[in-house]
């Protein structure tokens, strides 16, 4: 009897394993500052090229991606999506000061699974009154998340397209 119950105990674990993988790849991605599985739909345009103002005791965040053809990329910080681009294009955000990790994703809704394996992280120490510009570079089967100066994003504002998304209702 006991050898039958040994056996049960071991396949219930073993089947249990995925299940506590999954949770363990949620926790990681939340970490590096992903949000849950979220969609978003994106909207470009050419038409205007807006700049951000930095509130009162926050710092201003802009995210580009530097690729004409790349996909939708979501882009989280400290585990919550903040919104997603589309081609070559951008978008700002506001944050607290201090210590974030902001993550940018792959959304894709044929291939989810596989398109959370797709993305970059970084930290970004934010001071307050303070402008940041994060850059998506994709070189040869591969992505770069940086920071740019400020010339390069003044830049990068005036060529690339003005992207804002909303969460896909469910």
């Amino acid at each position: 009897m006991s050898k039958r119950w040994c056996v049960l105990c071991l396949a219930i674990s073993l089947g249990a394993l995925p299940v506590l993988a999954q949770d363990d790849a949620t926790v990681a991605r939340t970490a590096a500052g992903c949000g849950l599985s979220e969609m978003f739909n994106v909207q470009t345009t050419d038409l205007k090229h807006p700049v951000g103002q930095t509130e009162q005791g926050k710092a201003l965040v802009y995210f580009f991606v530097d690729f004409v053809t790349a996909p939708t990329m979501r882009v989280g910080v400290d585990g919550n999506w903040v919104g997603a681009n589309e081609g070559k294009s951008y978008f700002f955000f506001q944050v607290d000061p201090g210590e974030h990790n902001v993550c940018t994703e792959w959304q894709s809704g044929a291939f989810k699974k596989s398109s959370e394996r797709v993305g970059e992280a970084m930290h970004l120490t934010a001071e307050a009154g303070k402008t940041y510009y994060l850059r998506l570079n994709f070189s040869y089967q591969r992505m770069h998340l940086e920071v740019s100066d400020e010339a390069e994003g003044h830049f990068l504002v005036g060529s690339s397209l003005f992207a804002t998304s909303q969460l896909k209702k469910k």
